[in-house]
């Protein structure tokens, strides 16, 4: 008798098993999405030696991503880009910001103004999903030092960034809280 029941309840806990395996694919749009996460603080951290090497502080910002047809970043993290990468990086679409725009707001008279940076200018991060297209989703992170000298203030700053996709599909613009980093003020 308990042989006769062991069949039936196997078979239901399979495809039991089977059913709650299968999640739809998340629905979200091609366009990218992003949502700030946080701004991590490092401060004067030691010095590297030789030149270039002075105390700095650093910053990590934190976004999630979204996209639905998994075309983030321009080539694959575990190779240097590709001949036909080149090109993209290189094209007019990419030479004002590349796939990572981030602005430097500085706060000046009660007022944030943008401060150009040169290291901001044309920023790229690697391809986020590799193989087949689809719907990705996950955790980006950008660092970036900034050097103690003496021309150097400590000024509080916050971040605009925005994200695109390799159709060109610009994310919307999020801003980060305000940090104190030392930036050459002239």
């Amino acid at each position: 008798m308990y042989r006769q029941l062991i069949q039936p309840v196997l078979l239901l806990f399979g495809l039991t098993l089977l059913l709650s395996g299968c999640t739809p694919e998340p629905d979200f749009s091609n366009t990218p999405q992003i949502e700030y996460l946080g701004i991590d603080k490092s401060e004067r951290l030691p010095s590297r030696g030789g030149v270039g090497g002075a105390e700095r502080d650093s910053i990590v910002i934190t976004l999630n991503y979204r996209d639905g047809d998994g075309d983030l970043g321009l080539f694959d993290q575990k190779t240097k880009p590709t001949k036909a990468d080149s090109i993209l990086i290189n094209s007019p679409a990419y030479r004002e910001w590349g796939n990572y725009q981030i602005k430097t707001l500085r706060l000046v008279n009660n007022k944030f103004e943008e401060l150009k940076l040169s290291e901001n200018a044309v920023l790229f991060f690697p391809q986020l999903k590799e193989g087949s297209r689809g719907a990705i989703e996950g955790i980006l992170d950008f660092r970036q030092s900034f050097l103690y000298s003496r021309s150097a203030r400590i000024v509080p700053v916050k971040f605009q960034i925005k994200i695109r996709d390799r159709a060109l599909n610009e994310s919307n613009v999020v801003e980060t809280d305000t940090v104190w980093v030392p930036i050459l003020v002239q």
